[in-house]
């Protein structure tokens, strides 16, 4: 019962301009064509009822506009296929490209990591100014199409829905792109290699980021965050089905979680707190609390000034904690066989995504094995040695030296995961086991993929006592961490963990060479927008 306003388009006049003219009587009536129903065109007639069809048949919906017709099914793009031949169907997508040819109008519309090609011709349901119309709607709008699904005789090798074309008959403009964009979508997703080869054009990772939400469209940024957004529902179902308990822990903390001064400060009423560099505290005093085994997905801010390509200010820590029996060892093959899981359902569950950011980043299939290598870090100094690296006994590794222990590793054992057990206990965190064998090294550990970290766990302290002694060793407050270690004074079982980032897990999965192709809005020392 509404009034309906229509912005016309391409020769679809609007309603409201129709009542000027009528009012004007002296000025000589305009002719306006239209395409009916049926396909044929009328000169003249400016009645409600022919601007009604007019505005049916194709017509810009502006945002205020509520069009109700509960029996119009939307088909998903991804559902195109040649079983659903010959049916009339609606689909809402994006325009992604157009190009008129005389006559017709090629459009391919996109949904997501989809699309296909739709083709508006002049004939029984489509005049001449439908398919003008259709030209000029701008890429990145959003439209409603009424069309038959054809099967096409050879394949479209540019579309996913290689098997079917639209014969579009009605088309709407549910949400107008301005003309201009800051970046083209066939820009962004070009391989390097063929840009240079074929003198196109690349968008450089700022630019990208700079129009994030317009990145974020590309067919790889799709395939990208849904592989990650799988990454974080694999881990979650292996370890509830290992019996761990998902908690939430505070990302407001009184003490720096992990020790150092790479913590952000935040005024807190009439004193000062930190953003937690890691759930660690609390994720040990729930274990103290008898959960056994603990696990949680949340965010986690690191205040390095540092601008490399795996390094980030905030990210999603996968953090697990669990009680052991024996050995701490126990913790390395509950946290090995978890991440053998993910690496197994990525591999059966997401190769359309896999395959789709191999086109524009190629990269050789991740390896694994089962069970998962585990090397100590003596024998990791020992191949670095041999390949002529000078490291002392207690180094801690640089990243050149993670990424060439990558490739002897690769070349040695031909797995990308593997685990370095055993680590200097002079570059690990206060609260970490010393090595009851030899009080220079740690019950420690850190796990990589493709020669890089992605994970840095231990067995923990659990005695109060020695617990403050590595405290005071490491120059940590004692008042700050009270609470903390008060929790071990009444019992605590022996236990080890490690904290997970999961877009260096995404990153190195996937080949990718920037740990910001990973992070939807990604946080470093320069970049705090979008």
């Amino acid at each position: 019962g509404r009034p309906v306003r229509a912005i016309g388009l391409s020769g679809a006049p609007a309603a409201a301009d129709l009542k000027k003219k009528k009012k004007k009587k002296k000025k000589k009536e305009e002719e306006v064509q239209f395409a009916s129903p049926a396909g044929g065109e009328r000169e003249g007639d400016k009645s409600f009822e022919v601007i009604l069809k007019l505005f049916f048949f194709f017509s810009l919906l502006c945002v205020c506009v509520c069009v109700c017709e509960p029996d119009r099914l939307l088909v998903r793009v991804q559902d195109l296929t040649a079983d659903k031949a010959e049916q009339l169907i609606w689909v809402r997508a994006r325009i992604h490209t157009s190009r008129a040819k005389g006559k017709q109008c090629f459009l391919v519309l996109r949904q997501q990591q989809f699309n296909v090609q739709a083709l508006v011709a002049v004939g029984d349901r489509a005049s001449k100014q439908m398919v003008k119309f259709a030209a000029n709607v701008t890429k990145e709008s959003i439209v409603d199409v009424e069309a038959v699904v054809k099967k096409v005789e050879q394949k479209i090798e540019s579309c996913s829905q290689q098997d079917v074309e639209l014969h579009v008959e009605r088309i709407f403009v549910i949400s107008q792109a301005e003309a201009r964009l800051p970046l083209q979508l066939e820009d962004a997703v070009r391989p390097e290699g063929e840009a240079d080869e074929e003198g196109r054009a690349t968008v450089n990772q700022d630019t990208k980021l700079d129009n994030r939400v317009i990145d974020l469209r590309t067919t790889t940024s799709q395939a990208i965050f849904r592989l990650q957004s799988g990454v974080c529902q694999l881990f979650r179902d292996t370890l509830t089905k290992k019996g761990f308990v998902e908690i939430q822990t505070p990302k407001i903390i009184s003490a720096a979680s992990e020790g150092g001064a790479n913590v952000f400060t935040v005024s807190y009423f009439k004193t000062s707190a930190y953003l937690a560099q890691s759930p660690q505290l609390y994720k040990q005093m729930c274990i103290c609390a008898d959960f056994d085994k603990v696990f949680c997905v949340g965010p986690v801010f690191r205040a390095e000034d540092s601008n490399t390509h795996r390094h980030l200010t905030e990210f999603v820590g996968l953090d697990i904690e669990m009680a052991f029996n024996y050995h701490y060892h126990e913790v390395i093959d509950s946290i090995t066989d978890t991440m053998v899981q993910i690496f197994k359902g990525l591999r059966d569950n997401f190769q359309t995504e896999i395959q789709t950011v191999n086109k524009q980043y190629p990269s050789e299939p991740f390896k694994f094995l089962e069970p998962t290598l585990r090397l100590e870090y003596t024998e990791a100094v020992a191949m670095l040695r041999q390949a002529g690296v000078e490291m002392g006994d207690e180094d801690d590794l640089s990243t050149p030296n993670e990424k060439l222990l990558g490739r002897l590793v690769k070349e040695k054992y031909d797995t990308d995961f593997y685990v370095l057990d055993k680590y200097p206990l002079s570059v690990r965190p206060f609260y970490t086991m010393p090595d009851p064998s030899d009080p220079k090294y740690s019950n420690s550990y850190d796990m990589f993929m493709r020669g890089e970290e992605i994970l840095s766990g231990a067995q923990r302290i659990h005695d109060a006592q020695l617990l403050t002694e590595r405290a005071s060793h490491h120059q940590i407050d004692l008042e700050k961490i009270k609470a903390y270690i008060d929790s071990f004074r009444y019992g605590a079982p022996p236990h080890g963990g490690g904290g997970i980032g999961l877009e260096r897990v995404c990153m190195l999965y996937l080949g990718l060479h920037n740990v910001r192709q990973t992070s939807m809005f990604p946080r470093d020392p320069k970049r705090l927008t979008p």
